[in-house]
């Protein structure tokens, strides 16, 4: 059995809630990472990278997770023991309280994040360029790498991700607010690869 990694981040933060120690945090945050990456950086185009996320887009996420309204695919463990079973974030979130929830969106809103190193269309990016400017960028400032925005980070990261969430937001299986919503409306499929490349080329 994997022996859990102390993260700093998760000690300090364990303060937040008396229901979560430092402890149980730490094993809570070695599972996601084994899913998400190391400090929840991910090395893998499906997985997006946590780390680094406003804490508020963080537990919104849980939370929705825990309440099966959002799409919970079963994937594999990336690291640790890989023979485990597949899971998936709605099952991971089940038993959470509100207080974990809050204490693990805390704890991985202090790490660092990283943008994901991977292949683009520069033609593509520039026309995403100016889809983004024309409709993202005022919640999604600074090509969507403002974490003061609190609306998730889009540059940088994976663009498998990336397409795989826009394919659930035009199939209306994901929860967006309504000015997303409205915008996605006003956005095409070629619209939406471009964007794709946009966020991924912002390296």
């Amino acid at each position: 059995m994997t022996k859990p990694r102390i993260c700093a981040a998760s000690i300090a933060l364990a303060y937040v809630t008396s229901s979560v120690s430092a402890a149980d945090l730490d094993a809570v945050m070695q599972e996601c990472n084994d899913c998400h990456g190391v400090d929840g950086i991910s090395q893998w185009n499906e997985v997006p990278t946590i780390a680094g996320m406003a804490e508020f887009v963080q537990s919104d996420a849980l939370f929705i997770y825990r309440d099966k309204e959002r799409p919970c695919p079963d994937h594999a463990f990336k690291l640790g023991d890989t023979s485990r079973p597949e899971t998936n974030m709605c099952a991971i979130t089940a038993g959470m309280s509100d207080d974990d929830i809050e204490a693990i969106a805390a704890a991985y809103a202090e790490l660092p994040y990283v943008h994901a190193k991977q292949e683009f269309d520069a033609s593509l990016a520039a026309a995403g360029e100016a889809i983004h400017d024309e409709h993202c960028d005022r919640c999604h400032s600074d090509a969507g790498t403002n974490v003061e925005d609190e609306a998730g980070m889009l540059g940088g990261q994976w663009m498998g991700y990336l397409e795989n969430t826009f394919a659930e937001y035009a199939a209306g299986e994901r929860e967006q607010p309504a000015k997303m919503k409205e915008k996605m409306s006003l956005i095409s499929a070629d619209d939406a690869t471009a964007l794709v490349h946009f966020y991924g080329s912002q390296q």
